[in-house]
């Protein structure tokens, strides 16, 4: 809408760019054009505001297809106005002097014509179309034929009209119908569905019984390692037995071995010692034999005398003094061995 200032008796409007402004005073045309200011009298001044920037038209209609099924379509016509003059001398554009606003409703009317022809050119269309091709190729189809239609309409070039472009969103069937559509594709699903979780699941299986299977086997084998583990270790502690047995056995033998020659050289030094003190004793005794008796009473009585504890008083009895006196005044016996009866020495 144009912005209108007022200022003693005379106004001043100003548009904006996207509008196009028709000025006539006393039936001739003053100014024309987009993003316009000016000033005029409002009793002598016939404007018209035209919108020329691109404006959408929404539609949603219901339609009949060739098995009588009932479907709606929802699309959008983008257009704008192409020919300004055209447009005004074709609708009512005129705005209110003082104010700005349209005295009529021009794009309602622009509305309806868009809404009515693209319906027009839909219907026809999906009036030799089956539900199904519908729902499948009809966004398509519907789109193609409203953009032609369009297109080619004498009335919108008549009324300055361009059509920019025709987007169709969806073509819908009823709810009942389309819940009955859709239960075979749903059914469908759902078995594809289960048949892949069924198969989900036997892949599952496959595996855990995979897996189960090398378990066992991991088992298998670690008992076959633990039974040639046991074989080795009695192997080794049998060979570490044999191993002490023979380390023993040639302890004992050397030990024996080492007994025996100790035991000879005790043996060997006890026969020594033995003929050293025979020796000893033989020499002795051949002393002894050669010497004197009486030397030898001396010298047991000294022995002996050493031997004795300390006496410090004896009393000798006269018995006793006669007989040791005539022992001592005894001539001493041979002692060479007689000879034998009978023979000569």
């Amino acid at each position: 809408m144009a912005d209108i200032t007022r200022r003693l008796g005379w106004r001043h409007l100003r548009s904006a760019p996207t509008t196009h402004i028709r000025h006539h005073r006393s039936g001739r045309l003053v100014h024309d054009g987009p993003g316009l200011g000016f000033w005029y009298r409002p009793l002598t001044a016939a404007l018209s505001e035209i919108p020329v920037d691109d404006r959408e038209e929404s539609m949603a209609f219901h339609a009949r297809t060739a098995d009588f099924q009932d479907v709606t379509v929802q699309a959008t016509v983008t257009y704008r106005i192409g020919d300004p003059a055209l447009a005004a001398e074709r609708l009512d554009f005129s705005i209110d002097p003082d104010t700005g606003v349209w005295r009529g409703s021009p794009l309602e009317q622009l509305s309806t014509l868009l809404s009515e022809t693209a319906q027009q050119h839909a219907l026809a269309v999906l009036a030799r179309t089956p539900l199904a091709d519908a729902l499948t190729d009809g966004v398509a189809a519907v789109r193609d034929r409203v953009t032609a239609g369009l297109g080619g309409e004498p009335r919108l070039a008549a009324t300055g009209l361009h059509v920019v472009g025709v987007r169709v969103v969806a073509v819908r069937p009823e709810p009942e119908v389309e819940r009955a559509l859709r239960t075979p594709t749903r059914e469908r699903v759902q078995q594809e569905a289960d048949r892949a979780t069924y198969e989900r699941r036997a892949v599952a299986v496959e595996r855990e019984r995979a897996i189960a299977e090398n378990e066992l086997a991991s088992k298998i084998e670690l008992a076959r390692q633990e039974e040639r583990l046991v074989e080795q270790r009695g192997a080794n502690a049998r060979r570490e037995a044999e191993e002490r047995a023979a380390a023993d056995a040639i302890r004992a033998e050397a030990e024996a071995a080492r007994t025996v020659r100790l035991a000879k050289a005790q043996a060997e030094a006890a026969r020594e010692a033995g003929e050293a003190r025979a020796r000893a004793e033989a020499a002795w005794l051949k002393v002894h034999a050669e010497t004197d008796p009486t030397t030898l009473h001396a010298l047991t009585a000294a022995r002996l005398a050493e031997n004795l504890p300390r006496i410090d008083h004896l009393t000798v009895s006269p018995d006793v003094l006669t007989g040791l006196l005539e022992r001592l005044g005894r001539p001493p016996a041979d002692p060479r061995p007689a000879p034998a009866p009978g023979g000569a020495e």
